[in-house]
């Protein structure tokens, strides 16, 4: 059994979509997207800001490198993140169901911070 999703990708473009969808739910708040790719981001967005709370360098360079050098939003993630939940031990997402794409029946959600 495999410890994550594969979502029928190369391990390049997983990565790169998960990145991309976790500085998008970083940015704004929150993201549309399928519920398998939804359940595979929330682990890196509470890592992410797992890392915040910690808020030592090696946590800022992990971060910093998985969020492809973005600056702001690492400086944002480290300053107010990490204090808007300084007190919450984990589930800091939420996975909310809204409807099914039409062509395939995938299941949209919305995931979006707490």
């Amino acid at each position: 059994m495999a410890l994550y999703r594969k979502l029928n990708r190369e391990t390049r473009v997983r990565r790169s979509i998960l990145s991309s969808l976790t500085k998008d739910v970083l940015e704004n708040g929150h993201v549309e997207t399928t519920e398998e790719r939804a359940k595979e981001v929330r682990k890196f967005v509470d890592k992410m800001i797992t890392y915040a709370k910690k808020g030592d360098l090696g946590s800022r360079r992990k971060a910093l490198a998985f969020l492809n050098n973005d600056k702001d939003l690492t400086k944002k993630l480290f300053e107010e993140y990490a204090v808007t939940y300084k007190d919450r031990n984990g589930g800091y997402t939420r996975i909310i169901k809204l409807k099914e794409r039409i062509g395939d029946d995938a299941l949209i959600v919305r995931l979006e911070l707490v």
